[in-house]
């Protein structure tokens, strides 16, 4: 038996095999848990996808910045499953104006829409689906160390601080219903979103040398094994909670 066995679980963020909510999708399909994915844009791509998983999964169109796509969310699902246990957020976006050094002249619509879609859009899919977790769970947001800058990453540095505060408060808020909220950091991965920065191989290089434990940029099971560990029974008082996967790096100075 799985540790996931029976949950029911919302995947966000799946368009190739190398995201990371793609190997959340799988395993938590190993560990005996029900997935239903999103995707928004490319949806063809991503019911392909899913066929690649155990159990080829409900693929529900979701565009964290539409309303009506968040409105009828909740009942959407329920034509699959009759409830939520967990909750993945993987999703994030940036304009090519706010990222690359062009820090100190980006314009806000820029900003406003990475904050909007990498930021606004946990507390707007959480209670979205929060009429389906009449039980309680566990939401898991994907984030990236932001205790620092980096070079190239900009304005989705800005976004990244302020969805691990925007965490923060959904697991005050969210307590007294029993869902947790956690994050899982994971250092930088070869995955689409990532090709899409520009530099990232310059953002990336560091992570191999200064990582105590190493640091395999092609590898995205780590982090995702910490995803489905937090959406488990395992961690039943952690909440407001981030846990690195990122092989030491966060914690190494120069």
């Amino acid at each position: 038996m799985g540790i996931l066995e029976g949950k029911r679980i919302l995947v966000t963020g799946v368009l190739t095999d190398s995201s990371i909510g793609y190997h959340v999708a799988r395993l938590c399909h190993e560990q005996g848990a029900t997935v239903v994915l999103t995707g928004y844009g490319r949806l063809s791509l991503v019911e392909r996808i899913a066929k690649r998983l155990p159990d080829a999964p409900p693929v529900l169109e979701l565009d964290v910045t539409d309303q009506g796509h968040l409105d009828s969310l909740a009942e959407r699902i329920s034509e699959h499953v009759d409830g939520i246990d967990g909750v993945v957020h993987s999703i994030g976006f940036t304009p090519q104006e706010a990222l690359g050094g062009n820090f100190l002249n980006t314009e806000w619509a820029d900003v406003a829409t990475a904050m909007h879609t990498s930021t606004f859009s946990l507390k707007s899919l959480v209670m979205a689906v929060q009429p389906l977790m009449k039980d309680g769970g566990s939401v898991v947001a994907l984030d990236f160390d932001n205790s620092v800058s980096y070079p190239i990453y900009d304005w989705m540095g800005v976004a990244k601080s302020a969805l691990t505060s925007t965490a923060r408060y959904l697991a005050r808020y969210l307590g007294e219903q029993q869902i947790r909220v956690n994050l899982v950091s994971a250092g930088p991965l070869k995955t689409m979103a990532a090709r899409s920065i520009p530099g990232f191989e310059e953002l990336a290089s560091a992570w191999p040398e200064r990582a105590p434990l190493g640091w395999d940029t092609g590898n995205p099971e780590p982090a995702a094994k910490a995803v489905v560990a937090l959406l488990s029974d395992w961690f039943p008082a952690t909440t407001g909670e981030i846990v690195h996967v990122d092989g030491g790096f966060h914690s190494t100075g120069a």
